[in-house]
């Protein structure tokens, strides 16, 4: 059949890579327009690449998207979802059907649902890691890297390569200029990471119009300025095989990561092509139309690929499922010619790991008696570290501070190892967090992440925090110096209103232990926490005094320390602030002869999932009063209390002592604010008066 202005010779003499970047962008096209728009422009201009990476370079098999030694693409520039998810759905992934790719952009209406979300989801098969905000693939490129890395060092032996995945991460402009990238390309031209490629899309267009309106750098002089090695690809629009020429020259490189700037047009072959209207919205029907017919297609017809095209990326699935099935012939020979390795291997493959929850029920916390809650979290977390191999990652360069004990013999770098499993960050928290997001998607329980740095500065790594909460992925972040008490920094570091954000974040739990006892608690959780990142935030002031405190009952996130059969009030805090909470109880007692329940409540996220009737023991509903005490500002605490004493303002700089003085946290202050409380209350029940900061 011919349609207008086009033979049937001048189809079927096409190459072969030409009809296939063609097939790729008309079903993009449809994908796009099939409900008014989506982010296709970019998607479209990358298709030469797509060709390059999907049919002649990554090692994967669509007929098992799980497959473990496969290569690792990461999608950064998160709304070009279409073009990953038609490349999925064209080298077949069964769970990749046009019906899902009808649904990208829909309404969703009257319960539909669909894998082809607005932007790349982990829970997907096909998708390493959920993008979208900018810059944060990157990293978790990088953290796919180093897990690859680290993994060959340990178990590869000569003529056994049984891990051998790479890493292809695209990326466009706006990834290159947030933050978190250029941290996370710093960190990885410091460690070497040959294995990992960064795929630059590069169009000149924004969001907002030309590149040129807001970014005049040398891309090229910058990364390899930080330690890559870089090569260019002019015509990436057409040239299927300049790319491969380049993406087979990355792959024998050595000793730095690469990154391939490829020159593409935005929209190529649209009327908006070369503009920023190509970013976003659907693409007018001549172009479409010219496009279609260029291969044979009828365009008319829509999510209808030539037979040609889709052969072409078919035949992958076939090639996958000999390269899976080569590789399970070489694991084969690997176990008998080193069985205890093999075994090893296998542990870390299903996410095996030894039995940390008796090793901590087992300590004894009275050894870190008095201890600041970061000492023994950093002597609890050295027990752990040396017991399980899963466990990796490091701190944002603090690690006297936080108590992060590791050898030098154990740091993760070519001058010492790739076997090594502390990663020295250095001052990246924002990557450190997301990298960790990689390392903890690489393969299910095969790394278990660890980061620290003062919480204050986890503000900085919020971002990733939270993609990592919403990806379900199971990283551990120890914030230390949680409070005032952190002292003459002042107010800068002295964090007051971020607790607010990770109790509210959903997902991550935030444990705030008040001593050793319920530090041990808290790694009970998190040790055993499969699908969500856990904080354990710390203090560097010592315990001075001790209560009867049960590291399982940390996992009901509060539960009462001290019973009164006539208790007039009940008082709940956690953290440092415990230990004043306990001396206040005492002291209301013996001047005011007020009877007070005292409620340890190291985690609100925890106690939230705790059944009704147990909420209510904690908390009784009879209208008496239920005072939180805690050195943050009690946003998170109304659900729950009466009452707060807490912080309305910023800190100060001074020592820790004058701080709890200063701000009225002290046990004197406490008993003052509780005093002033009561008498507001003048025998009215704390209920229906309402929530108060006191």
């Amino acid at each position: 059949m011919t349609f207008t202005g086009v033979s049937t010779k001048d189809v079927n003499n096409m190459p072969d890579d030409e009809h296939a970047v063609l097939t790729l962008r008309n079903l993009i096209f449809d994908i796009c327009n099939q409900n008014g728009g989506g982010h296709g422009g970019s998607a479209i201009g990358m298709a030469a690449i797509g060709v390059a990476l999907w049919k002649h370079i990554m090692r994967y098999n669509p007929s098992n998207p799980d497959w473990f030694d496969r290569d690792r693409f990461v999608l950064s520039n998160g709304h070009c979802a279409m073009f990953l998810y038609a490349l999925n759905y064209l080298t077949g992934f069964d769970a990749w059907t046009m019906n899902e790719l009808k649904g990208y952009g829909g309404g969703k209406e009257n319960g539909f649902t669909t894998i082809a979300h607005g932007h790349p989801e982990i829970e997907c098969p096909g998708i390493e890691v959920t993008t979208g905000p900018l810059g944060q693939g990157i990293a978790n490129s990088v953290g796919l890297a180093i897990a690859s890395k680290n993994l060959a060092a340990r178990f590869n032996r000569p003529g056994y390569e049984v891990v051998s995945s790479r890493v292809y991460c695209m990326t466009g402009d706006g990834c290159l200029m947030e933050g978190v990238a250029l941290e996370a390309i710093s960190l990885a031209g410091h460690l070497q990471l040959d294995n990992l490629v960064l795929v630059y899309d590069n169009n000149s267009v924004t969001c907002d119009g030309p590149l040129s309106w807001i970014n005049t750098e040398d891309i090229n002089q910058k990364m390899r300025a930080s330690g890559w090695h870089v090569l260019d690809v002019m015509d990436g629009c057409y040239n299927v095989q300049a790319i491969c020429s380049s993406l087979r020259d990355a792959q024998s490189l050595k000793g730095k990561p690469t990154f391939i700037n490829i020159r593409t047009v935005i929209g190529v072959g649209t009327s908006t092509a070369g503009t920023a209207k190509a970013h976003h919205g659907s693409f007018d029907v001549e172009s479409v139309a010219k496009s279609k017919l260029a291969i044979g297609q009828d365009p008319r017809e829509s999510h209808k690929p030539t037979a040609r095209g889709l052969n072409y990326f078919r035949e992958r699935k076939q090639h996958g499922e000999a390269l899976e099935k080569s590789w399970q012939h070489l694991l084969m020979k690997y176990t008998l010619e080193f069985p205890d390795l093999a075994s090893d291997f296998a542990s870390r493959l299903r996410g095996a790991k030894p039995d940390l929850g008796s090793l901590l029920q087992d300590l004894d916390s009275s050894q870190f008696s008095q201890m600041p809650t970061r000492e023994s979290n950093g002597l609890i977390l050295q027990k752990l570290w040396e017991t399980c191999p899963s466990f990796c990652g490091g701190g944002a360069d603090l690690i006297n501070s936080n108590k992060f004990v590791y050898s030098d013999t154990d740091v993760f770098h070519p001058s010492v190892s790739y076997q090594g499993r502390y990663i020295r960050y250095g001052i990246r928290e924002h990557a450190m967090a997301s990298i960790s997001n990689g390392l903890a998607a690489f393969n299910q329980g095969t790394f278990l992440p660890v980061t620290a740095t003062f919480l204050m500065f986890y503000i900085y790594a919020a971002p990733g925090v939270r993609m990592g909460a919403l990806s379900h992925l199971p990283t551990i972040h120890i914030a230390t110096h949680d409070s005032f008490a952190e002292g003459q920094n002042g107010p800068t570091h002295q964090p007051v209103e971020l607790d607010s954000l990770y109790r509210a974040m959903p997902n991550l739990t935030y444990i705030r232990p008040s001593d050793a006892e319920e530090v041990i608690g808290a790694w009970m959780w998190a040790v055993e926490s499969a699908s969500s990142p856990t904080m354990i935030s710390v203090g560097r002031d010592p315990v001075d005094q001790p209560a009867i405190t049960s590291r399982f009952n940390v996992s009901k996130g509060a539960y009462v320390l001290q019973e009164h059969p006539d208790a007039q009030l009940t008082l709940v805090s956690c953290g440092t602030s415990l230990h004043y909470t306990i001396r206040a109880a005492n002291e209301l007692s013996e001047q005011i002869s007020i009877r007070c329940r005292i409620v340890s409540a190291p985690s609100l996220d925890l106690f939230d999932q705790q059944p009704a009737k147990y909420r209510e023991s904690v908390f009784p509903l009879d209208g008496k009063p239920i005072i939180s005490v805690e050195e943050y500002v009690a946003t998170t605490w109304a659900r729950y209390v009466t009452a707060s004493v807490g912080m309305t303002s910023y800190g100060y700089s001074a020592s820790s002592l004058s701080n709890y003085e200063r701000f009225g946290l002290d046990t004197p202050g406490i008993v003052l604010r509780v005093k002033r409380y009561l008498t507001f209350l003048n025998g009215r029940s704390a209920r229906q008066m309402g929530w108060q900061s006191i």
